[in-house]
């Protein structure tokens, strides 16, 4: 069976910036942040990261034109998963790494969301509540997969931990991407008893889900009872999509969703010095956009609120996608399925390319000077452009 390459065509672009950004908020009162008793140790790690991602403050390098002579100075990112800046070229290499993943049935979109009551919880202990999140979401599915009237298999899923809601409340939920069918102990593909709707039953999955969570949160800290039964009073919420129309799809869902944060740059409108603007959509009135102004202090609560423990894996593969399992798995299915694995098609990607020359058209920039972290060499004059 031939293996799946990655075959991808980047059109480089000049990077376009965001008029304000998260790190310009930071900036400003960094005093008040560093000073703040909410913040603790690895969030200020996390922030002074962002607020410090492509200034002279990470050092950079001076490039050059082989052709014009166009020279460009370029600051370092900081990389962190939490920064507005960075996550473009992550979400492709991790998209171009699930490609070669796709098998070729119908996937189905499931996600599992926290009621309100754990919000408190989940801001002193959020390893805890976040990990019993992606345990019970997995277990709920597995438990429905297992039983022989909806598939009576093994199944597979992906799920990414978002946290916030539009407006940066704390809202935690898992995106579920779950393909439709699994396979059975003899090693057979059994397709999902769908019907071409929903993968299993809402109303039961949130059932099941309230007490695996209940359960799962048990085995790592000791809850207080009244937490417990406030629990078991709410209706928990399980929420299902149709099935994506063609597995390609599913690539195009999980680069939206995978390496989101809280809240992107181009969303933000203004910042002054009291306040931070930026735009939302409220799905309880169809998906309108509204703006929302709040005090730039409540503005970095909200987003460190989103800051997640150190080591926390927020993207998971379970089952047949869980990372041993599926080396194995996914040839064997294609297989049963009859179908080879398809020669991959060329995407073409606008990446910000660090060699391209926006002047000659051409990849005619290279690296002619290493700027230290305290700033820019004296040797380039001040009125160089300065790329971000």
């Amino acid at each position: 069976m031939p293996c799946l390459q990655s075959a991808r065509q980047t059109l480089p672009v000049q990077k376009v910036n965001a008029h304000f950004e998260v790190a310009h908020v930071l900036r400003q009162h960094w005093t008040e942040v560093e000073n703040h008793p909410q913040i603790n140790r690895w969030q200020l790690r996390t922030l002074s990261a962002l607020k410090r991602c492509r200034t002279a403050d990470l050092g950079g390098h001076v490039d050059a034109c082989t052709e014009c002579g166009t020279i460009r100075i370029s600051y370092n990112s900081c990389r962190n998963r939490h920064c507005p800046k960075c996550q473009g070229k992550n979400r492709e290499d991790w998209i171009a790494k699930r490609e070669a993943e796709l098998l070729p049935v119908p996937y189905f979109h499931v996600v599992f969301t926290l009621p309100e009551t754990l919000n408190q919880l989940a801001i002193y202990q959020p390893k805890a509540v976040y990990d019993s999140l992606f345990e019970a979401s997995w277990q709920t599915v597995r438990c429905f997969a297992k039983d022989p009237k909806h598939l009576g298999a093994k199944a597979g899923m992906i799920a990414i931990l978002h946290t916030w809601g539009q407006t940066m409340s704390l809202h935690p939920h898992l995106h579920c991407i779950v393909p439709g069918g699994g396979l059975t102990k003899k090693g057979k593909w059994r397709t999902a008893k769908s019907k071409g709707k929903f993968l299993f039953p809402v109303k039961a999955m949130s059932k099941v889900f309230r007490a695996k969570y209940v359960k799962a949160l048990k085995s790592r800290i000791n809850p207080d009872k009244e937490l417990i039964s406030a629990l078991f009073q709410k209706e928990w919420v399980v929420f299902a999509k149709r099935p994506f129309g063609h597995p390609k799809a599913v690539l195009e869902y999980l680069g939206r969703y995978t390496h989101k944060v809280a809240i992107s740059n181009h969303r933000i409108l203004e910042i002054d010095q009291k306040q931070t603007t930026f735009s939302y959509k409220d799905y309880r009135q169809g998906a309108q956009k509204l703006e929302m102004s709040i005090d730039n202090l409540e503005f970095i609560r909200r987003f460190t609120m989103h800051i997640l423990p150190r080591g926390l894996v927020r993207i998971r593969h379970f089952g047949l996608l869980g990372s041993s399992a599926k080396k194995v798995s996914i040839p064997l299915i294609h297989q049963e399925l009859g179908i080879s694995i398809p020669e991959k098609e060329a995407r073409i990607l606008e990446v910000y390319n660090p060699r391209y020359c926006a002047c000659c058209d051409k990849e005619t920039m290279v690296s002619i000077q290493r700027i230290p972290k305290r700033g820019p060499p004296k040797a380039v004059f001040s009125s160089v452009p300065t790329q971000f």
